[in-house]
């Protein structure tokens, strides 16, 4: 990452590193120039000076290892100390409700069980949130909770909250590096023909739609993958699944599932009618944050799983499903490699193969030179090589470079072209 020297007078380019694959700009800025305030940003993204590769950007786009940024030269700094972010009172219901979403609890993090239609964080027209409720979870701590992933507003579940920055930069880094492990359940329309598959689908903000809402696209989308498992299924009706997500694109979960044919139940949004089921199932969208497992600032691991709403838990029952089923998966403990990794490796293989056979051939072309002084007429050829006495008929019997065969050796045997460790014939 790099930047010109005068950062008050020069426009600044930074390259998106490894590292930072993935993570929202605004995190970004957090981790890099975390003296530059989320208003300041804001501002940039809406006069069009906040760029990612020349387009405009906003805060929430998500960044791809290579990527330019090009951020405006530094705002002058306002005279005077800046003023303490002031300690929201929220009433006693309020803070109610943000202690009974609690159903993990210790001295570096929080995980709620936010239920459906909160959402996350605030935005337009949109004034209660979980992120307004963190201030009724203080409690005797300077440092107020802070978010480090966020669930769409009518998705319901496992939700990691932050009591210190230490833990904050520490579970941050574990999402962006991917080592935080998210399993989601969902009921899905229709029953997938494969019942364990992984969806490689790069995805996009859908044009038209103010980033409202993202689509897949080939060509500038960003890398996606999930892996699906179908638990049980209702004759060909709706299934229910497993859903890891092995990257963390907005709305990735509901945009997969709706590419492959089988949206979420209740997502209208990108299932449209279709993703409605009759019966009595409610048209609530079915998708849940059962667990989430990440290592621990402090050592070990938060493991956490997040009861069912209930439109959720009535759902399965309707649908004949036993809810220990799901449970019973093991979590997977490692992305499975992507399609550009696979085909490295296979890359990777064959040249080791290549290499040994190289050697394997230039060892054979030693052990089959002629020794010194043993060339056909060179005196003492026979003193170790051949009889010393020659039969009847033999002329004078000499060795012959390369060896005698064994009985009953078929020509070729042992030359280049042979069966060898390390590899197929080719």
């Amino acid at each position: 990452m790099s930047a010109p020297a005068d950062r008050a007078t020069e426009v600044r380019q930074f390259n998106v590193g490894l590292e930072d694959d993935g993570i929202r700009l605004d995190r970004w800025f957090k981790r890099h120039l975390p003296d530059t305030s989320f208003t300041t940003v804001a501002k940039w993204a809406r006069t069009g000076q906040l760029r990612v590769d020349g387009a405009r950007a906003t805060p929430g786009d998500r960044l791809a290892t290579g990527q330019t940024i090009r951020v405006p030269p530094d705002e002058p700094a306002k005279e005077g100390p800046k003023p303490e972010r002031q300690r929201v009172i929220l009433s006693d219901e309020e803070n109610e409700r943000a202690r009974e979403m609690v159903i993990h609890q210790d001295f570096q993090a929080f995980v709620l069980n936010k239920p459906p239609g909160l959402a996350t964080q605030g935005g337009t027209k949109t004034t209660e949130h979980v992120d307004g409720l963190l201030d009724g979870l203080q409690f005797d701590n300077e440092g107020r909770p802070k978010l480090v992933h966020r669930l769409d507003k009518d998705t319901s579940g496992a939700l990691l909250v932050a009591r210190t920055s230490r833990s904050a930069a520490f579970f941050a880094k574990a999402f962006s590096g991917r080592t935080a492990r998210k399993t989601y359940w969902a009921l899905i329309v229709d029953v997938p023909s494969i019942e364990d598959g992984i969806i490689e689908l790069p995805i996009a903000k859908q044009p038209g739609t103010g980033g409202e809402k993202m689509h897949v696209d080939e060509k500038e989308g960003a890398t996606a993958r999930t892996r699906y498992r179908v638990i049980e299924r209702a004759g060909n009706r709706a299934a229910w699944v497993e859903l890891q997500p092995f990257t963390g694109r907005t709305h990735q979960l509901r945009v997969h599932m709706a590419a492959i044919g089988h949206p979420i139940v209740g997502d209208g949004k990108y299932g449209g009618a279709a993703s409605f089921l009759t019966g009595g199932i409610s048209r609530k969208m079915h998708l849940h944050s059962r667990r989430i497992r990440v290592d621990h600032p402090d050592g070990g691991q938060i493991d956490v799983t997040a009861e069912l709403p209930t439109h959720f838990a009535e759902s399965l029952k309707q649908l004949g499903f036993d809810e220990k089923l799901g449970d019973a998966l093991a979590i997977e403990e490692k992305a499975p490699p992507t399609k550009a990794e696979e085909k490295q490796r296979a890359k990777a293989h064959a040249k080791g193969v290549r290499k040994e056979r190289r050697g394997e051939r230039r060892g054979r072309g030693a052990e089959d030179a002629p020794r010194a002084g043993s060339r056909p007429g060179a005196k003492g050829a026979l003193k170790k090589d051949a009889p010393r006495k020659a039969g009847p008929g033999t002329g004078g019997a000499r060795a012959k470079p390369g060896g005698a065969r064994s009985g009953g050796a078929k020509p070729g045997a042992g030359k280049p072209g042979g069966s060898r460790p390390g590899g197929p014939r080719r």
